[in-house]
């Protein structure tokens, strides 16, 4: 029996909203600082972010090699009660590893009163399609799933047409993150939700973190088993978006107005194209291939005072040569990411408190 969401929740997740990746806080010796980690969350929750994905990437996968899995999803899921009390707010926990751990993490998300999973490839070298589809199915018992195509930089594989068809046919599939970085392989998982019968059930999230306002703006045309329709992502579940979150929900409201006709939404959104491929390339280590990923997450938090460093749990992962100076380059060239720093700075005191 495919797990289900409430009513109010799924509506919130196929009208589309801004899901930033969580990061995780971290204090100089490298164990959990709580009190920040409440903070970040505490943030998303102001700057208008419509829910969390935690214990996904950007929260690093090896939380769970050092006993932070259910801790960290506890924190998210406490501060965001209020909103989720008030409000629609989506709690999406990522599991990883085998079928017996992921539906084990899958338990551990709805005991926590998460409303879906994000399903992650990485980690499963020799796994076949249809053994990734048998985890999904099982975890999809558990809890809705979210299916994630993840870059091959940071752990991803190819994942074909049919295998996105496969995946949207199955009941529990209710959303899917496209975030191989690549737009061939992002239109391979549009058309191959498309050409499932359930298609128009599965709504489409960018996890395109260098291309976010392309996706946000792109009909595609696509045909599906009762004909031609065209599909749009709603919305974004990014690492991306776990720095510059309130700038990022003016990004989607304006994409959303555009698909509505508002001419000049389309203007001030594609106005941010260039820069937010920019910034993104910054704080992302494409210069670095990406090793620095994480720790440029976590320095632009830094700067604003959300974080004290950017250790992550390996201690090997840092900022790369120059990457600090990127940083301060896209910060300035863009005036939507300082426009940021007098907003938290107004309420930082009342986050850490």
């Amino acid at each position: 029996m495919a797990a289900q969401m409430a009513p109010a929740t799924a509506a919130l997740l196929h009208r589309g909203t801004v899901i930033p990746a969580h990061p995780l806080a971290l204090t100089a010796d490298r164990t959990l600082d709580e009190r920040r980690q409440r903070a970040l969350t505490r943030y998303y929750l102001e700057a208008g972010a419509g829910g969390v994905a935690v214990g996904v990437h950007t929260t690093q996968f090896a939380i769970r090699d050092h006993g932070l899995f259910r801790p960290v999803l506890e924190l998210a899921a406490e501060e965001s009660a209020p909103a989720v009390a008030s409000r629609p707010f989506l709690r999406i926990a990522g599991v990883a590893g085998p079928v017996r751990q992921a539906v084990e993490e899958a338990a551990t998300a709805r005991a926590l009163g998460y409303d879906a999973v994000l399903v992650s490839p990485a980690g499963l070298p020799h796994a076949t399609l249809d053994d990734l589809l048998d985890r999904s199915a099982a975890v999809g018992e558990v809890l809705p799933v979210i299916g994630f195509y993840l870059q091959e930089a940071v752990g991803g594989r190819e994942l074909p047409r049919a295998y996105w068809r496969a995946l949207a046919d199955q009941e529990s599939t209710v959303a899917v993150k496209a975030a191989p970085f690549d737009r061939y392989r992002t239109l391979e998982l549009v058309q191959g939700i498309a050409d499932s019968g359930r298609g128009g059930e599965v709504a489409l999230y960018t996890g395109n973190d260098d291309t976010i306002v392309a996706d946000l703006l792109t009909p595609y045309h696509v045909t599906t088993p009762t004909g031609p329709a065209v599909r749009r992502f709603v919305g974004g579940l990014l690492g991306h978006w776990a720095v510059w979150t309130r700038s990022a929900v003016r990004l989607l409201a304006d994409a959303h107005a555009a698909d509505a006709g508002d001419e000049a939404a389309r203007q001030r959104a594609l106005a941010r194209l260039a820069g937010d491929t920019d910034a993104n390339a910054a704080v992302y280590d494409v210069r670095g291939s990406f090793a620095g990923v994480i720790a440029g997450v976590h320095e632009v938090l830094r700067r604003q005072g959300l974080l004290n460093g950017t250790w992550c749990l390996d201690p090997a992962e840092g900022l790369s040569p120059g990457q600090a100076q990127e940083i301060d380059r896209v910060h300035t060239a863009y005036p939507w990411l300082a426009e940021e720093d007098a907003f938290i700075a107004g309420a930082l005191p009342r986050w850490l408190a």
